[in-house]
């Protein structure tokens, strides 16, 4: 058994040929989306975050609206830059969205990817002090956090306040019981998920992977679960961890289907580079159902998580969308043992 979910880039453009022309239309498309999948029998509905883009940035009121709207999906984020991020307001924010939507919500946070703009989060105030880069920044950023949503005090009370207090140091309000678990860190590559484990965080793998050592991209994928586990055994923590991957599959059952996506049936791995150094991109999954499931089933990585995530292509609609991962759930998931 696998829970298996959407993640959604959010994009949107003015184009005639796009579902999604305006800022208005992705956010209440995915929230209708998250509808749909919930009522399909999917498990969650993640979003990614990028700024001074055209696609989603401020995820917060748009997770609480969608956990308003559902009652039984994980909702969450795959991944939130926290070089951008106040820890103390995320907190807030955090916090509330989980309130609403009864505890479901999954975060992934982590350095982030390339922006849009260069070192973008300076213009959110944030600069690295000396001594560290963006990356530390970030980790320091999450840090702060993760400490302040643990729920303990930490705040010297006024003396004189405007509404009584209760004893003691005061923390972040709204305080959500057992939010901490429910974080995750898109680690990159096995360095990084090895990090990820000595944190006590879940681990969040996508279909890029910034380090390649020449083989297939779900076998680098399984070293790098392999290892979190192993480090995360190692660090003693008490519960278990959580691992996803996130892919993008297509199953081919009607003409609409092959006009997009039958062109992807000869997809591979690709190797690039990304901020001057090595990246493998896992391929895009598309085919007939029967061939899927035999591709599907050599897929080490998704076998060993826990949590599969399907990119969608959100431009082409809710209804499409929706589609895709009622076939998927339909006509693969069973035949994988994932349902």
């Amino acid at each position: 058994m696998k829970r298996i979910g959407f993640l959604s880039f959010g994009h949107w453009t003015p184009s005639p040929q796009s579902q999604a022309r305006t800022a208005a239309d992705v956010l209440q498309q995915s929230i209708e989306l998250a509808v749909a999948a919930e009522e399909l029998g999917a498990d969650g509905a993640y979003f990614r975050v990028h700024h001074f883009a055209r696609q989603l940035s401020s995820p917060f009121p748009l997770l609480a609206a969608i956990g308003a709207r559902t009652s039984r999906i994980e909702i969450g984020t795959g991944v939130i830059d926290m070089r951008y991020e106040n820890p103390l307001y995320m907190a807030e924010d955090a916090g509330a969205a989980d309130l609403i939507s009864g505890g479901r919500l999954q975060l992934g946070i982590s350095r982030g990817s390339p922006e849009q703009v260069v070192e973008g989060y300076k213009y959110f105030g944030y600069v690295p002090p000396e001594g560290m880069d963006a990356a530390d920044l970030a980790r320091e950023h999450a840090r702060i956090f993760l400490g302040v949503i643990e729920g303990e005090g930490f705040a010297e009370p006024n003396p004189r306040p405007m509404f009584p207090n209760p004893p003691g140091l005061l923390r972040i309000e709204p305080h959500s019981p057992g939010l901490r678990e429910r974080i995750w860190w898109g680690a990159g590559t096995r360095a990084t998920a090895e990090w990820t484990a000595a944190q006590g965080l879940n681990l969040m793998s996508s279909t890029l992977l910034s380090e390649d050592t020449g083989v297939p991209f779900h076998e680098l994928q399984a070293e790098q679960i392999e290892r979190f586990r192993k480090a995360w055994t190692d660090a003693g923590h008490e519960r278990e961890p959580r691992v996803s991957v996130s892919r993008s599959i297509f199953p081919i059952v009607d003409d609409l289907d092959r006009a997009y996506f039958g062109r992807e049936r000869s997809s591979s791995d690709s190797v690039g580079f990304l901020e001057n150094g090595p990246a493998r991109f896992g391929k895009t999954y598309a085919g007939e159902p029967d061939r899927l499931i035999a591709e599907l089933a050599e897929d080490q990585a998704i076998a060993a998580a826990d949590t599969l995530l399907l990119t969608i292509p959100n431009q082409l609609g809710v209804d499409y969308c929706a589609h895709v991962l009622e076939a998927l759930l339909t006509h693969v998931a069973p035949e994988l043992g994932w349902r």
